[in-house]
């Protein structure tokens, strides 16, 4: 590829809107532009890369007996109201309406598509193990397109599924696909590590999350260096010192607290507690989706009922944790939001600031209009789940605690002496407390937690039979009878891969990609176009360098070589070629992008030079 043919729009300034390193560096290295927020267009460089990067997922996959299809983008509502994550994912899913009103969706994964496909094509056991994946264009409406293509509204997307008919051959299937995984990143050339994580709104038993450390990421690590323990901050956990609580009255004690709204506050105030002797009150509204399941028909309700959510005073909540604990209560949560005021005052006619769950009103207004909704439901005893008016979630910190102070629920009044277990009721134990680092690791008796940024790359989910089973997706068994597929779900963002090989590998004056991901191999770059000599032998080099089989771009635009070095640097080119004025004594320089050291190579040598090199580690 010739520069002065092709499309290369690259930028001296660092764009005004752009803030992480790979964003600026996508822009003026004339990889992308933005076309609305949250999509962006691929410019001819950043094509060649993200093919590239399909080619190893495509290899890594077909490695593992991966088949390849290519399904729609373009979803009918039924096919997902059938696993219920029509109404579950809500406002991230792009949703329109066909010309003859039906409702449609642009599809943000293909759970569902491909259990279709298997439960109307999979009929023995004999069939499995079955791998299929697709590399496709998904959608999410994301609410804060923001970083270039870290968060985006349209990305690319290679997404895996494994099907098996027990628990024995999903292990199986998850482990390859693991390990598959551990390849792709290494080929990529990405440094990560690979955490405990929630499921989420995918659902499931266990999930991986591959991820790249960058100060760019949105994600938050938990890490041990003693036993190598890592969770993202929404799944991990850690080991915390007991507190010897004194013997406290034998009920709750009301006292005053004019002013008092916050842990702080009441940390201050006379006669009030230290932040690990407070019950930490928080209200949230939980989205339930109540099913009726009878011969393959279904039957959806959803409504919002009440979830207080109890932590130690000096604890923060991680909400995919309070979600995860309402899942796996049977309760169908679907989402959490914290309560509103006016809903906070119907609850517990106190404002937030002085909210308690000792002897909670379960009769007020809120909770009526609840039952009456439940009430509403036809053949409501024939529902999976009777759903809870009001559920009550506490951080495992607080069991066994007495002598606590909380809120009355009564404004500028609080409780001390508060037992938890003997005065409150608590419906469920949970991990709910977000970690910090210095605390202690949960699996090894010596290590510490460390906590940093990292930014997800990949994704792999245990799913067992949650879309199987709603679906209708069986096999028979070796005895004819049909039991539930095994699922499994892995996925890899396109775009995440580019982004992190950016954040991780770049200096003062641009990319510097992994070899096995640069859109070139190499750049051949000619001094000075004018100087017939060296514009012979760029060409030259070039076209032997092509039929070395290498990916060879040759700078022959008429620009000062100083300019043509600092695009050269800017696009991040693992090798350049120098062709200068020691052309005449048959010599060019070779420089490596990484290591910013220079050699000079013969002539006749630079082909088998350049091929040893580009070839070493892939």
């Amino acid at each position: 590829m010739r520069w002065s043919q092709n499309f290369i729009p690259t930028l001296r300034e660092d764009p005004a809107d752009a803030e992480v390193i790979s964003h600026k560096l996508l822009l003026r290295a004339g990889l992308i532009r933005q076309l609305g927020s949250g999509i962006y267009s691929y410019l001819p460089m950043a094509q060649r890369i993200a093919l590239k990067i399909m080619q190893i997922l495509r290899e890594e996959m077909n490695r593992i007996g991966g088949q390849e299809f290519y399904l729609p983008a373009l979803h009918p509502a039924e096919i997902w109201k059938e696993s219920g994550r029509w109404d579950a994912i809500g406002a991230d899913m792009f949703r329109l309406k066909d010309r003859k009103d039906a409702d449609m969706c642009l599809g943000m994964t293909h759970e569902e598509i491909f259990t279709a496909i298997a439960r109307h094509e999979l009929r023995s056991y004999k069939q499995l193990p079955q791998v299929w994946y697709q590399i496709q264009v998904k959608f999410r409406d994301e609410p804060r397109p923001k970083s270039g293509l870290m968060r985006l509204r349209t990305f690319i997307m290679k997404d895996a599924y494994s099907f098996d008919v027990d628990a024995a051959g999903l292990d199986r299937s998850f482990e390859d696909q693991r390990e598959a995984y551990k390849r792709i990143f290494g080929r990529c050339g990405i440094q990560f590590a690979i955490v405990e994580a929630s499921s989420g709104a995918m659902g499931g038993s266990a999930s991986n999350e591959f991820v790249a450390r960058t100060d760019a990421g949105e994600d938050l690590i938990a890490t041990c260096s003693a036993c190598g323990y890592a969770a993202n901050l929404e799944k991990a956990t850690s080991r915390l010192g007991l507190i010897k609580d004194l013997v406290g009255p034998d009920a709750p004690e009301e006292f005053p607290t004019p002013g008092v709204r916050t842990i702080e506050d009441l940390i201050k105030f006379p006669g009030g507690a230290k932040a690990e002797n407070q019950i930490k009150t928080l209200v949230y509204m939980v989205t339930v989706q109540r099913m009726k399941m009878e011969l393959g028909s279904r039957d959806d309700h959803i409504l919002e009922t009440p979830a207080i959510v109890l932590l130690r005073g000096d604890d923060h909540l991680q909400e995919t944790k309070l979600l995860d604990a309402l899942v796996r209560m049977g309760s169908f949560a679907i989402g959490v939001r914290p309560a509103r005021a006016e809903e906070i005052r119907a609850l517990f006619g106190a404002n937030a600031g002085s909210l308690g769950a000792v002897k909670i009103n379960r009769s007020n207004e809120l909770i009526q209009k609840i039952r009456r909704e439940i009430a509403e439901f036809p053949n409501t005893s024939d529902y999976i789940l009777d759903t809870v008016d009001l559920i009550v979630v506490a951080d495992q910190t607080l069991r066994g605690r007495r002598n606590m102070t909380t809120g009355a629920n009564k404004d500028d009044h609080h409780l001390r002496g508060v037992d938890v277990e003997r005065d409150i009721h608590i419906d469920r134990w949970a991990d709910l407390r977000g970690v910090n680092a210095g605390e202690s690791c949960p699996r090894c008796e010596s290590g510490t937690l460390d906590v940093y940024k990292a930014m997800e790359i990949g994704h792999i989910f245990k799913l067992g039979t949650k879309y199987s089973e709603s679906m209708g997706a069986t096999v028979l068994t070796p005895d004819g009878k049909p039991t539930p597929i095994v699922m499994g779900s892995y996925g890899i963002g396109v775009e995440r891969i580019i982004t992190a090989a950016i954040e991780q590998n770049h200096d003062e004056n641009g990319i510097i990609w992994p070899k096995s991901i640069s859109p070139f191999d190499c750049i051949v770059t000619v001094t000075n176009m004018k100087d017939a000599a060296l514009r012979e032998t760029g060409d030259k080099a070039y076209k032997d360098l092509q039929r070395a089989g290498l990916d060879v771009l040759l700078d022959d635009r008429d620009e000062r070589a100083g300019v043509k070095f600092k695009d050269a640097d800017l696009i991040g080119i693992p090798y350049r070629i120098t062709i200068g004025k020691k052309v005449a004594d048959g010599v060019v320089e070779l420089f490596d992008r990484k290591t910013k050291t220079s050699e000079e190579v013969k002539l006749s040598e630079i082909v088998s030079r350049v091929q040893s090199l580009a070839l070493a580690g892939l």
